[in-house]
């Protein structure tokens, strides 16, 4: 395990995966990081689809014009949840989530992506969401935040340059 200033400086979105399985242990953790994740009023009212399969993972690939292509090389994808009608903050509370198990797969040396699903198109208006509906049985009440794709490193990237930070943004007391 690294310690956490290593982990957030490395931690790098990888578009390209090396082939390879993921073990089972590593899965659990990943899905484990997501599950203890914080939510707004302990409701926990994600759900998280596991995807393996070569074709699903072809399929999830083309949910977007651009941003997706990689799932197809993924090892492992796990799409993220939420029912706005139960819950208020299910884009915050998934997206908490995702970043676990991004995390996660960062503290075991695997690669991960974010890919953005909610709020995205196809270039006919039907919208991303659906596809993904359509790809996993997802029902109509739930709606689709993101998938996050997850595989073995092809290759390393840098971490984070301390330089490159926007301390500007960071706005003591008040917003100037």
């Amino acid at each position: 395990m690294m310690d956490f200033d290593k982990l957030i400086s490395v931690r790098r979105s990888h578009r390209v995966f090396a082939k390879g399985e993921l073990t089972a242990e590593q899965v659990q953790l990943i899905l484990r990081a997501a599950l203890m994740s914080p939510t707004s009023r302990n409701q926990r009212a994600w759900h998280f689809v596991v995807v393996d399969d070569p074709l699903d993972l072809a399929k999830l690939s083309d949910v977007k014009e651009q941003g997706a292509a990689f799932v197809r090389d993924a090892a492992l994808a796990v799409v993220v949840l939420g029912n706005p009608t139960d819950n208020d903050c299910w884009v915050e509370d998934g997206s908490i989530a995702a970043f676990a198990m991004q995390l996660q797969a960062e503290d075991m040396a695997l690669a991960s992506c974010w890919v953005q699903v909610r709020g995205r198109r196809l270039s006919d208006g039907t919208t991303s969401a659906d596809v993904v509906r359509g790809i996993l049985d997802i029902p109509d009440d739930t709606d689709v935040l993101c998938i996050v794709a997850f595989g073995r490193k092809k290759m390393a990237l840098r971490p984070h340059d301390d330089d490159a930070l926007l301390w500007e943004n960071v706005h003591p007391d008040k917003f100037e």
